[in-house]
């Protein structure tokens, strides 16, 4: 027998513990160097502990086991340099998700000093340039990025005058079954030529309740909720998509925390 090591004493050696190694070894990740065939014990050598050593670090980043194995497996440095950039690519992904989440948290458990005020308000109908398509409310956040996108391109390259904010509407099936129609549109002066998604539109009018929500969308529902509460309370709500303008977004500047939103709920209003 040319291996020397049991497992106890590479767990030892590793800081695996042995329920690890024998998962390692049932999934193909860390084969022992012999397995005796008549006790099934299972022998390491010493010149395994490096390659124990990179899949300790590389679990410890929560690399799943079978891009770990394509690591191990990459058949040179410049492979297995990109398979680990992506990963830790994701990690970030993640890590900004979460520190996104946390900022949501703190205000949700420390909101800021008074309450945003209410306005009642009439909004004319509007030209626009528009993007509108039924869709997962999972992805509306991705959908509404490409859509502010290729409008902005598409009224760029049609030499459009911008007459307001960009905005969109969004009906209430979005919120109530997860799924349902939501219109990105850009108000602009000049007819608009239908190319791609993009059609035009006449922006209708509507009588509002309407509330400035600052900050990054992430906390877009605590202002939805205080202008709903003021609704139920103040207000007679109507059927209508709910509407959002994007007084301040990652077009004007990169820091979310300058972000400003309107957000609209159509109400009835007995006078202007």
């Amino acid at each position: 027998m040319t291996a020397g090591l049991t497992v106890g004493e590479f767990s030892r050696m590793t800081h695996l513990s042995v329920k690890t190694l024998r998962h390692y070894h049932q999934v193909g990740l860390l084969e022992p160097a012999e397995v005796n065939p008549d006790t099934g014990y299972r022998y390491y050598t010493t010149g395994q502990i490096p390659t124990v050593q990179v899949i300790r670090r590389l679990r410890d980043l929560e690399m799943p086991v079978a891009d770990v194995k394509a690591v191990l497996a990459a058949p040179d440095t410049a492979a297995r340099n990109a398979l680990i950039a992506a990963h830790l690519t994701r990690l970030e992904a993640q890590l900004a998700q979460t520190y996104s989440a946390v900022d949501s948290l703190r205000n949700l458990l420390q909101p800021p000093a008074g309450r945003a005020p209410v306005a009642l308000r009439t909004h004319p109908p509007a030209p626009a340039a528009a993007i509108r398509q039924t869709v997962d409310r999972a992805d509306v956040l991705a959908w509404w990025q490409g859509a502010l996108g290729e409008l902005h391109a598409t009224v760029a390259a049609q030499h459009l005058t911008i007459t307001g904010p960009s905005g969109g509407l969004f009906a209430s099936e979005l919120f109530q079954q997860d799924r349902g129609e939501a219109t990105m549109f850009i108000p602009v002066a000049g007819p608009v030529a239908a190319i791609g998604r993009v059609f035009p539109l006449t922006v209708p009018g509507a009588e509002l309740a309407v509330i400035t929500h600052p900050g990054a969308l992430a906390d877009l529902d605590l202002s939805y909720g205080q202008l709903g509460a003021y609704v139920t309370t103040h207000a007679i709500s109507v059927d209508g998509p709910l509407r959002e303008y994007y007084l301040v977004d990652g077009y004007d500047t990169a820091d979310q925390a300058r972000w400003r939103t309107e957000i609209g709920w159509p109400v009835f209003r007995a006078t202007p």
